[in-house]
């Protein structure tokens, strides 16, 4: 179900010690930094992302944070952005759309304002 969950950090550097050093006491690997400066742990299919959040502002809990959910088609993404958004969710970001590597991906805001995304899996 799950894609990816992503937590705020004020601090990447730290937060990569702290997190390659779990990592790696449970055999995984160290974390990859992207091309925006997050960092990035895979296991299987899902992802944990540390990132700074975009809004300028420190981290909290949750702030900078994305439950990420998989969906199967982008028709699935875009009935899921649909049916969010009327039911008192918040578009966020940019609207339903294809990303770089082949994802589909739409977020949203629930209603307490916690931040969801949904995609496809990538395709290149």
């Amino acid at each position: 179900m799950f894609t990816h969950v992503m937590i705020g950090s004020n601090d990447l550097e730290r937060s990569k010690a702290f997190y390659d050093a779990t990592f790696i006491a449970l055999g995984g690997r160290p974390g990859e930094t992207d091309a925006r400066g997050r960092l990035i742990y895979g296991h299987e299919n899902g992802r944990l992302m540390i990132t700074t959040p975009i809004d300028g502002k420190p981290a909290t809990a949750a702030n900078g944070g994305t439950i990420g959910i998989h969906a199967p088609t982008p028709d699935h993404v875009r009935a899921w952005h649909q049916a969010g958004t009327a039911h008192g969710g918040t578009a966020i970001e940019s609207p339903p759309a294809e990303r770089p590597n082949g994802a589909f991906v739409a977020y949203l805001r629930d209603p307490d304002g916690n931040k969801l995304s949904v995609r496809t899996p990538a395709t290149r």
